[in-house]
């Protein structure tokens, strides 16, 4: 069989329909976006065109989406709005582009909540709400986890945040493409998005403000995304994330009732031929295409070292904490011991993987996992 790849958190592989429209701009588009003749004037149509498809899915309005690099410079931009003496609210399982901050906005003066979550992964929103103060300038939790999969009740949070006009951000980037968003009905401040999680080109993301919400730029020098973001815009891979997001949106409902009956035939499979096999997360609110778990005994470098060898392309956890020795910052915040959280594998599912997938990744992983076991034991 070729290779399995269960990683599609970390990156997804490049939507047909995206190949398309990047190839067809990387030919044709040329022109930069801000110039006054034809060529410019077709950029910018690419330009606009994507920006109705990425803001369809997300449920907005094209005119409040700014065009960026990615959900990490989306969520730093939101950081930066933070100011000097504030206070912010983060929830503990927010992605490192977000957490990694936390030393820097103390750096300058800013007053830090980090909410903790329970052991399935979600916020108490009670536990939120006293989190809030009348002088908080920020709070962020993630829309859904990037190494669970686990959902927040973010419509909730939102509407707390809002009772006390206290501006709402939520990283979106592992649920865009994969659940229903509809960002524009909800009492929701930013929001970011990246391409590359849901099949369109790496390094292209968006930001979300909603009308009337401050921003400063965290990119100067230029008119560019109305003054929101300098620089000359990425038009064909803009093209190709708003290519991916029409497609993603035209599979939606389907796509991820198959992906859950895949992720559930994984985890039975697991739950019966591997012992003491632990889910992390639980099984409700989370993505229907992701699956955490823990191998008692092994660890979840060597398992990930081992599955490729067989052919089988898994994690353990955040792509941007590859290759630390530390557990997983996500698991411990769950409650889950550091020797498990060592030993967690997530695997993440997408279009391409199918039923005989997972019949060989559940032929092989059994093996792997006491071979890596007996390894560990001496």
């Amino acid at each position: 069989m070729d290779p399995i790849y269960l990683d599609h958190n970390a990156g997804a592989p490049l939507r047909p329909e995206a190949l398309r429209a990047l190839s067809a701009a990387h030919a044709q588009l040329f022109g930069n976006a801000s110039s006054a003749h034809g060529f410019g004037a077709e950029a910018r149509a690419a330009l606009a065109r994507a920006r109705r498809q990425v803001a369809t899915l997300a449920g907005v309005a094209p005119e409040t989406l700014v065009f960026t690099s990615g959900a990490t410079e989306s969520n730093n931009t939101v950081l930066c709005q933070v100011a000097s003496g504030a206070h912010a609210v983060l929830s503990a399982t927010e992605h490192p582009s977000l957490l990694d901050q936390v030393g820097a906005l103390r750096a300058r003066a800013v007053r830090v909540t980090v909410v903790p979550v329970a052991r399935d992964g979600r916020i108490d929103p009670s536990d939120f709400a006293r989190a809030l103060e009348p002088g908080t300038a920020l709070a962020s939790v993630q829309s859904a986890n990037h190494e669970t999969g686990v959902v927040q009740p973010i419509a909730e949070l939102a509407a707390a945040a809002a009772a006390r006009a206290i501006p709402f951000h939520s990283d979106a980037a592992q649920a865009f493409g994969k659940t229903p968003l509809d960002f524009g009905s909800l009492p929701i401040d930013y929001a970011s998005f990246s391409a590359h999680k849901l099949g369109g080109p790496k390094g292209v993301g968006a930001l979300y403000v909603r009308p009337g919400a401050a921003l400063a730029p965290l990119l100067r020098g230029g008119s560019q995304e109305r003054g929101r973001r300098a620089g000359t815009e990425n038009v064909p891979a803009i093209a190709g994330f708003g290519a991916a997001c029409e497609a993603a949106r035209a599979e939606l409902g389907a796509s991820a009732a198959r992906l859950g009956r895949l992720r559930d035939s994984l985890w039975a499979g697991l739950a019966r031929s591997v012992p003491d096999v632990v889910r992390n997360g639980g099984s409700d609110h989370v993505l229907a295409h992701v699956l955490d778990v823990s191998f008692p005994g092994a660890s979840g470098e060597a398992l990930v070292e081992a599955l490729d060898l067989e052919g089988i392309a898994a994690s353990t956890g955040a792509a941007c904490h590859s290759g630390s020795t530390e557990p997983s910052p996500v698991l411990l915040a769950m409650g889950v011991t550091e020797a498990l959280a060592r030993a967690a594998l997530r695997f993440s599912l997408g279009p391409r993987n199918d039923a005989a997938q997972i019949e060989f990744v559940l032929a092989r992983l059994p093996a792997v996992v006491a071979r890596v076991r007996r390894a560990r034991a001496g």
